[in-house]
């Protein structure tokens, strides 16, 4: 496994993997992996196939951060990290610094950003307002450094992967974009790396997502005519007040495609929420 720091390094590599007939696989992180990441992994590698290349990006992307989020304190262990790409079979890890992906911005001289103008507006996008930028503007980013055939990325961010195949499309990336299951803890919880700021109290109460996800899908289905969206929201937002330090975000019933709110949720409909356990903020998805 070889470790990249510089981007034209990074390209280089690629290029030379082209040119030996190799498929570039990428899983872009911001680190503190977990078995979550891993599977990410595993289907890359299974995409490009044994002679492919496999690389994970690690880079804690500060324009997706909010003055007032974690960004200082976002976990981080690369030796952990370099560990597991190694057993993963990782064959690269990327790992660029903030001066060589925003050149001149501490001096107010990075000015150039990717914008999705449309999928991006609610649920995250409307909680955290310069998120999805963020997002878009380092994945695209990381997609010219990387080149990458195939690139993952998973389903409990599901509003993110939606923002970049919608990026991916518009701006015609030669890119297969893979968006692969949540991996959860024993318990339901959705493996994150989030999830190393919550107390053991915490983290007890951090189910209350995942709960409320299972009775959402049992309500649903149970009605295949649907039920009032609102009506839903009141019955998980009453779940969630419940747990002594949780606190809602938000919640929205939407169409899985269009990303668009339904007054009516039926088999079929998308539920995705956000709560704060404590000072951590979890989100998590399902298909209901």
């Amino acid at each position: 496994m070889k470790i990249v720091e510089k981007i034209t390094a990074m390209q280089q590599r690629v290029h030379r993997a082209r040119q030996s007939g190799q498929r570039i696989g990428f899983v872009p992180t911001m680190g503190y992996l977990h078995a979550g990441h891993m599977s990410l992994v595993a289907q890359a590698r299974r995409r490009v196939g044994d002679n492919g290349l496999v690389v994970v990006s690690i880079y804690v992307n500060p324009t997706q951060f909010a003055p007032t989020e974690d960004l200082a304190k976002y976990p981080r262990n690369l030796e952990r990290d370099r560990r597991l790409c190694r057993a993963a079979g990782v064959d690269v890890i990327f790992l660029p610094s903030d001066s060589d992906m925003y050149p001149g911005r501490a001096v107010g001289q990075y000015s150039t950003y990717v914008v999705e103008e449309c999928l991006s507006q609610g649920m995250e996008g409307a909680s955290r307002t310069t998120h999805f930028r963020g997002v878009a503007t380092v994945v695209a980013k990381l997609f010219n450094c990387v080149l990458p055939d195939v690139a993952v990325f998973g389903a409990k961010d599901w509003q993110q992967a939606a923002v970049v195949r919608r990026m991916v499309a518009d701006l015609n990336f030669p890119i297969e974009l893979v968006v692969a299951p949540t991996l959860r803890e024993a318990d339901g919880l959705a493996m994150s790396s989030r999830n190393a700021y919550l107390s053991t109290a915490e983290r007890s109460q951090a189910t209350v997502l995942w709960r409320g996800l299972v009775e959402a899908r049992a309500l649903v289905r149970a009605r295949p005519k649907g039920v009032p969206a609102g009506s839903l929201k009141k019955i998980l937002a009453k779940r969630v007040a419940a747990e002594p330090d949780a606190r809602l975000d938000y919640i929205e019933c939407f169409d899985t495609s269009t990303l668009v709110p339904v007054g009516r949720v039926r088999p079929g409909s998308h539920l995705a929420l956000a709560v704060y356990i404590g000072k951590t903020r979890l989100i998590d998805n399902a298909v209901l």
